[in-house]
């Protein structure tokens, strides 16, 4: 069985959380028996999360070397460039290595649900909106990318994983889907 999920904002990418208060985590949302996260999503990130109740297939998804296209919609702060984008294209060097090269695009605001909490408006500060397509999965990469470039991320929401997308799923809300599509 595999499970696509789209993970809200501020909610853990797994079942159980011991911090003192607990944390949301995705207990609370119905999702079948038996299924577990392939790959992780990170607390302030939002979208699409994979679960299976295979590990075989919860390794081939979330395993970097069999690289799966991961597709983002990033909200920025600043006004992205030619050179600030085709840094991301040619793949960035952070802390731990020189990123994989990407796709990265501008894109007009898309149509999301709201945020809760909002992103903070700033009138003076100019934000945009990008499309990453990553075949890697660092620990907060996206992020970390593009504050390399001098654009931080001000929302980040994972569209696609190989040939599965959101495709107008609501947050909180999952669909169980062909294991054939997921993996391109």
């Amino acid at each position: 069985m595999l499970i696509a999920f789209n993970k809200p904002y501020g909610v853990l990418a797994q079942f159980t959380d011991r911090s003192d208060p607990p944390r949301r985590t995705l207990a609370e949302f119905g999702l079948p028996p038996g299924v577990y996260a392939a790959g992780r999503l990170d607390l302030d990130s939002e979208g699409l999360l994979l679960l299976s109740d295979e590990g075989a297939l919860v390794h081939r998804l979330a395993d970097p070397r069999h690289k799966q296209p991961k597709t983002y919609w990033v909200q920025v702060e600043g006004e992205p460039g030619a050179a600030q984008l085709a840094r991301l294209r040619e793949g960035v060097m952070l802390n731990d290595g020189p990123t994989r090269p990407a796709g990265a695009r501008r894109i007009d605001p898309p149509a999301l649900w709201p945020r809760d909490p909002p992103v903070r408006f700033r009138k003076r500060v100019a934000d945009a909106w990008l499309e990453l397509v990553l075949r890697e999965g660092r620990n907060r990469q996206v992020r970390r990318m593009t504050a390399a470039v001098g654009l931080p991320t001000l929302r980040l929401v994972r569209m696609a994983i190989g040939g599965i997308a959101l495709d107008g799923l609501a947050p909180g809300a999952w669909r169980e889907c062909d294991p054939r599509h997921a993996v391109r």
